[in-house]
């Protein structure tokens, strides 16, 4: 079957051309729509670039749709059972929010970490996940009903998650997954989303499982604080990068773009690009100019921040306007995961938590108290399987104060800081229908005059922070907090499945 290409732009069809030619040297045709066995394992990387609204979503969700219409499977992470002379193909990004947002875009993305490692089944529970991916016969067990395998295979028909369908079926993940494992066996092909965000070593572990690899980044975010200011694709050059140009149909309009693309200009100064934004703000109402926080904003959309200092005094005017002192956690307050603290002997245990999202930066909110001291209950933002309950060690920061509180602080576990603001590195990958950006950071940034990459880093900052926004930016320009008006809440948190809990684990350590 021929299989036409889609609707592109010039500098879009110039990529998808490219990566098509890669793509056929492994055995896949994005022309005739077919995929044969791979022939070789030889490595093939390639890099497309461009600033929001160029178009690399656009192009990745075509090049996905193609690719399963030419019978490539998706490796979801879930669960995988190779077949024969079947070519695959992974949609990964570094966190759960930003896979989030793939999938919401209809690319079925997962996280990088879900691919690194792979569930291992119960034996009992392997034989169903194999009917259930059609790799064997409806088997029978005492494990499941007549009934419930019935549920299992209508979600997994809809959803393609063995976890989920088991989920459905009334399970929870720790009767069906005994452990995970790091992947030994390479994959096929491999898009990485948001890869401004990947350091040197996970490209490393990413070029070693992926034989063709293409990395879709943006060149004007921040790169990972420990990069030099410098992004895994910078060492790409000549036909293994290409780059998309602005601006494509349905971004053509937005004002957040507009002021997005503005910060190119090197002569444009901090006091020219504030009145720019007063501008956009009279004549459209997806920019606001506001004079204080919005403290009810805050509880699912973070403001962004330059300084750990502004981070810390808007987290205390917020936990404050809503009650809450240094001995107690509200239900509806947002965290932010500060890492892992478990001793090597609990790998497994990490390895699980990594597995469900549970990573560096992964954005939480906080449900309640768990069974056990020091155990929460909580929502994984962009999880597929969201609820958790977990050893927590919550860490409450105070201005000028070396040593944070700990309302919560079980003696290993998960490490987290509060929320409710966070700075703008620690929000790229992420997106929110609405962001509040706290301007006086920014001024204070280019009076820093420090430079990054080339760039002057309050315009790295500025660019990073309001393409966080998906339909309004609020540009705060005073340091102020207004005074919530609804309380903190969870039922805005739409929980499917049943909650995996490693309280179970703790006890048997």
């Amino acid at each position: 079957m021929n299989t036409p290409a889609p609707q592109l732009s010039p500098d879009q069809a110039e990529a998808w051309d490219r990566i098509a030619d890669v793509l056929s040297d492994s055995g896949v045709s994005l022309a005739d729509g077919y995929a044969s066995a791979r022939e070789d394992e030889d490595s093939r990387v390639l890099a497309v670039t461009g600033k929001a609204g160029s178009g690399k979503t656009l192009l990745l969700a075509e090049l996905v749709k193609t690719l399963r219409e030419a019978g490539l499977d998706i490796v979801s992470g879930d669960y995988e059972r190779k077949k024969k002379d079947r070519r695959s193909l992974a949609v990964l990004a570094p966190t759960n929010k930003a896979a989030s947002v793939l999938r919401t875009r209809g690319v079925p993305a997962t996280t990088i970490h879900r691919i690194l490692y792979t569930p291992v089944y119960d034996p009992e529970y392997e034989r169903i996940a194999e009917w259930l991916a059609g790799d064997a016969d409806r088997p029978e067990t005492e494990a499941l009903s007549d009934d419930m395998l019935d549920r299992a295979k209508r979600v997994f028909d809809e959803t393609g998650s063995v976890p989920g369908a088991l989920a459905a079926a009334g399970l929870r993940g720790s009767d069906f997954i005994t452990g995970w494992k790091r992947r030994e066996n390479a994959l096929d092909i491999g898009f990485v989303d948001e890869s401004s965000m990947l350091d040197d070593k996970q490209f490393e572990d990413l070029k070693e499982i992926f034989p063709t690899l293409v990395l879709f980044g943006d060149p004007a975010q921040l790169a990972p604080v420990n990069q030099s200011g410098r992004m895994v694709f910078d060492r790409f050059s000549g036909d293994d990068h290409l780059h998309l140009d602005r601006v494509h149909r349905q971004e053509a309009d937005s004002p957040i773009l507009d002021l997005a693309h503005a910060l190119g200009d090197p002569q444009l100064d901090f006091q020219t690009f504030e009145q720019m934004i007063e501008a956009a703000a009279a004549k459209d109402d997806r920019v606001v100019v506001a004079s204080r926080v919005d403290s009810d904003l805050m509880a699912r959309s973070p403001v962004l921040v330059w300084r750990n200092a502004t981070r810390i005094r808007l987290i205390r005017a917020f936990r404050q306007a809503h009650g809450a002192d240094d001995t107690m956690m509200l239900p509806g307050e947002p965290l932010i995961c500060d890492g892992l603290e478990l001793p090597l002997k609990h790998r497994k245990r990490r390895i699980d938590l990594e597995a469900r999202g549970l990573i560096k930066g992964a954005q939480v909110v906080y449900l309640g108290p768990g069974r056990k001291p020091g155990f929460s209950k909580l929502h994984v933002v962009g999880a597929p399987e969201p609820e958790i309950s977990v050893s927590s060690i919550v860490k409450i920061e105070h201005p000028d104060e070396e040593e944070p509180f700990l309302p919560f602080a079980a003696h290993m576990g998960a490490a987290f800081l509060h929320g409710a603001a966070v700075t703008t590195h620690k929000a790229q990958g992420s997106q929110w229908d609405q962001v509040q950006v706290f301007a006086p950071d920014l001024y204070a940034a280019s009076h820093a005059g420090r430079v990054e990459a080339g760039q002057q880093l309050w315009k790295r900052l500025a660019y990073v922070a309001i393409t966080r926004a998906v339909s309004r930016l609020h540009w705060v320009k005073r340091y102020a907090l207004a005074m919530p008006k609804t309380p903190l809440d969870t039922s805005d948190l739409k929980v499917e499945t049943v909650p995996l809990t490693l309280e179970a684990q703790e006890e048997e350590t």
